[in-house]
């Protein structure tokens, strides 16, 4: 399958199967498939989203049936680098979106947003245009933060397709960008979604990222709660917690199988 081989290599972290890439494996793949008119959906899965793929069934099979499902975030990196030996990279959604306009092929590919609150996608075309000239936006849109209807999903995927798009980045937050890209891949022709969270408000600079050092350690949670904590407090402090038991009782379970084999 494209870069990556005609048969992707995957490790489990939790429920999630992670797709085995370095970022510049990660970037030609996702440039071929979307060179190539290659329909699909890209997943980031971070420790949040692989505790939800325990509990949601839903969350677990959009995950699993994306393209690719690169890790975001230390913690599953470290799973698959640590626990399985595996030859992986971070790969977050931020990092991805800049290595891909970073790139003269990826940046001249055909790119809409969707997602986000209308100032923060206005600031993020404004900024990527100023930080690469001649990049390709065909398109852009925020959904009301309610259900949509089913003629309202079908006029955006109509906008999209209109605007010839080949990269829909979406910027839903976990679990809905996962589930919206699974329900609408299959109708978006040659385009390749990209579901990669909070990296609209990261490019448009309306929440700050943590320095590099933070990420490299794997605190870049913290530096996200205590930007917000009365609304992440609690997540965090359950998803880290969950995280650690799921994956200690995972590799409890691993070692008694292969002893009884």
């Amino acid at each position: 399958m494209w870069s990556l081989g005609n048969k992707v290599e995957t490790y489990a972290v939790i429920d999630a199967e992670i797709t085995v890439a370095t970022m510049g494996d990660a970037i030609e793949a996702v440039k071929e498939m979307a060179g190539e008119g290659e329909k699909g959906y890209i997943c980031f899965v971070n420790a949040h989203v692989s505790v939800m793929t325990r509990q949601d069934e839903c969350l677990r099979n959009a995950i699993n049936g994306a393209s690719f499902a690169f890790p975001d975030g230390m913690p599953v990196y470290w799973a698959g680098r640590y626990l399985w030996g595996k030859r992986v990279e971070k790969i977050s959604g931020p990092d991805f979106m800049r290595h891909m306009f970073d790139d003269a092929e990826g940046r001249k590919l055909r790119h809409y947003f969707y997602g986000g609150k209308p100032s923060v996608v206005n600031q993020l075309i404004l900024r990527l245009k100023r930080a690469f000239p001649g990049c390709q936006i065909v398109g852009a849109e925020s959904p009301p933060f309610r259900p949509l209807s089913e003629e309202e999903q079908q006029q955006a995927v109509g906008r999209m397709l209109e605007a010839q798009a080949q990269l829909v980045w979406v910027g839903l937050g976990a679990p809905k960008q996962e589930l919206w890209m699974q329900r609408n891949y299959s109708l978006l022709n040659s385009a390749t979604l990209l579901g990669v969270g909070a990296a609209f408000d990261f490019h448009a600079g309306t929440i700050v990222r943590a320095p590099p050092y933070m990420r490299k350690l794997g605190m870049e949670w913290l530096h996200r709660l205590l930007q917000e904590p009365g609304r992440l407090w609690k997540r965090y402090l359950l998803t880290n917690s969950l995280f650690l038991l799921y994956t200690a009782v995972d590799c409890v379970k691993q070692a008694v199988f292969k002893k009884n084999r």
